[in-house]
């Protein structure tokens, strides 16, 4: 599903901080996910489904010389600042990655978010090779576009129908778009 969410507070209250905008909407996707199995949901090794206690954010860093994205990943933290200390400096460090993952080995425990900051969109597809087995989210993030006042961020949710449904979905956009309506996690702490 692809919705448009409502960033008029989110993106007032990056203006007034130093944080990268990017890492923002990755930390608020990863704490969303992580409130709900479905979106933590794996096959065992015996093909059982299984749920991860948490997971990980993997995002996508582009190489603007060659055109090209890496794919890192940075374990959640429940504390923007923390977790944002840790993922601002790995946009920097592989923004000249050639390899897609550039990073030591990546944790099976992750889930995908790239973004296109280039284009605002109202629909999105990706197709995953042989995917069946693929239960983790995976999101898709556009550019911002002002529309009567208010900014919206286009998002496109794909998930395994396997493991969520309709109104699993409905309920993480709703969540999400209730924590960027009222982004205070935004604050730089007082020791920044």
């Amino acid at each position: 599903m692809t919705v448009e969410l409502d960033v008029t507070a989110f993106v007032a209250a990056l203006r007034r901080s130093q944080r990268k905008s990017y890492i923002a909407q990755v930390w608020a996707l990863a704490t969303v996910v992580n409130r709900h199995d479905e979106f933590k949901m794996c096959l065992a090794a015996s093909g059982e489904p299984a749920v991860w206690p948490v997971v990980h954010p993997a995002f996508t860093v582009f190489n603007p010389e060659r055109e090209t994205f890496a794919c890192v990943w940075a374990p959640y933290d429940s504390d923007f600042g923390a977790f944002h200390d840790v993922a601002a400096p790995l946009l920097t460090e592989h923004s000249r990655a050639t390899d897609f993952f550039p990073q030591d080995a990546r944790p099976a425990n992750t889930f995908d978010v790239s973004s296109l900051p280039w284009a605002s969109f109202t629909g999105f597809n990706l197709n995953i090779g042989d995917g069946w087995d693929h239960l983790a989210p995976i999101f898709t993030l556009g550019r911002y576009t002002e529309r009567d006042g208010r900014f919206l961020l286009p998002l496109a949710v794909q998930v395994h129908h396997a493991a969520a449904d309709g109104f699993h979905s409905t309920r993480l956009v709703n969540e999400l778009q209730a924590l960027v309506a009222g982004p205070t996690w935004l604050a730089e702490s007082p020791n920044a």
